[in-house]
């Protein structure tokens, strides 16, 4: 439960309110999650007065500020059609008026569509105070901050992206989900979802040839309570051959 609440008008102000040790301190976005924390005794530090909703592109870097709602990343010019379709399947409206990017990011599980494109993306997240650089897929394997809080996410615009999922409606979370990616460079890389509590990086390589292969593998211990093992692995080869047809044709 929130114990203490706080609501700093300045960096410096919220810098204090991170250095005291006697607390467990933890940054408040848009507060979707954090409001049903169920964790003893938290001390909240409120990071909607510091400036961190923007949204910037710079040749083909675009930054995504913290406190960035999901509806804000959604309605912004530089956003690719795919990756705003991502956007609508990882939450209602309501919810997308509220969750920050950061605070999606930091609570998602295998399940979240938006997770697990940013990953394939590779987008890096970039800690206060020091701006260090952390890979999203790094943050999901060891759940480990490495700063204060969030300051922004960073990805690349320069990257083809294709993602399918299957679900058993439009809005519910994905059974299975893969998203890949394509540099210019020939580089593709493949994350799948849906089970796990994290997305799962498949493929990382220079070329898309072992794609279904490494896929099949990232797979073959996927099952749960949702879907079997081979159900997954079956359909993820289907999703695979997708995308690589779409990218063929030029979709």
């Amino acid at each position: 439960m929130i114990k203490e609440y706080y609501r700093p008008k300045t960096v410096s102000e919220a810098e204090r309110l991170f250095a005291e040790t006697d607390k467990k301190v933890v940054p408040l976005g848009g507060g979707s999650v954090l409001s049903r924390s169920k964790q003893d005794d938290l001390c909240v530090v409120d990071l909607q007065e510091l400036g961190l909703n923007r949204i910037e592109a710079v040749g083909q870097k675009l930054t995504i500020g913290a406190t960035t709602t999901l509806q804000q990343l959604l309605d912004a010019d530089p956003i690719p059609a795919v990756l705003r379709e991502v956007i609508k399947k990882s939450a209602t409206l309501n919810i997308r008026n509220q969750a920050t990017v950061a605070g999606y990011v930091v609570s998602a599980g295998g399940r979240a569509p938006l997770a697990i494109a940013l990953m394939a993306l590779d987008a890096q997240l970039v800690w206060h105070p020091h701006q260090n650089l952390q890979p999203i897929g790094d943050w999901f394997s060891l759940r480990r901050p490495q700063g204060f809080w969030i300051s922004e996410i960073q990805l690349n615009l320069n990257i083809e992206l294709s993602y399918e999922q299957i679900a058993r409606t439009p809005m519910d979370q994905p059974i299975l989900a893969l998203a890949l990616a394509r540099w210019r460079s020939g580089r593709v890389r493949v994350v799948a979802g849906g089970f796990s509590k994290s997305p799962v990086l498949a493929f990382d390589g220079l070329e898309d040839g072992g794609v279904l292969e490494a896929v099949k593998n990232a797979l073959s211990d996927s099952g749960d309570e949702w879907a079997s093992t081979e159900y997954r692995m079956d359909v993820g080869q289907v999703l695979v051959r997708r995308i690589l047809d779409k990218a063929a044709s030029g979709l």
